[in-house]
């Protein structure tokens, strides 16, 4: 059963990250605001891939001189949900 999660990021230029987890795999991810066509590419790549392989690819990834980035804030609010219940 897909379960839909929402994420505020902090230190970047998304102001909501929005996705569904079923069964440990990513869908349905929309970022509000942000670099349009970067989100929308991020969000088509990780589309059906398991968090736990978008977590490890998009971890620690940096944003010009911020130290965090929109991949990033993802990886984040990925590993939450699956710390929080278990998916």
């Amino acid at each position: 059963m897909k379960k839909a999660y929402r994420y505020t990021p902090s230190g970047v230029c998304s102001s909501m990250i929005e996705f569904r987890l079923d069964g440990g795999k990513v869908s349905d991810v929309r970022f509000t605001r942000g670099c349009n066509g970067n989100a929308k590419g991020i969000a088509s790549l990780v589309e059906g891939m398991p968090a736990s392989e978008v977590i490890e690819k998009l971890s620690g990834t940096t944003c010009g001189g911020k130290p965090s980035s929109c991949p990033d804030q993802l990886a984040t609010a990925l590993r939450l949900a699956l710390e929080k219940y278990g998916e």
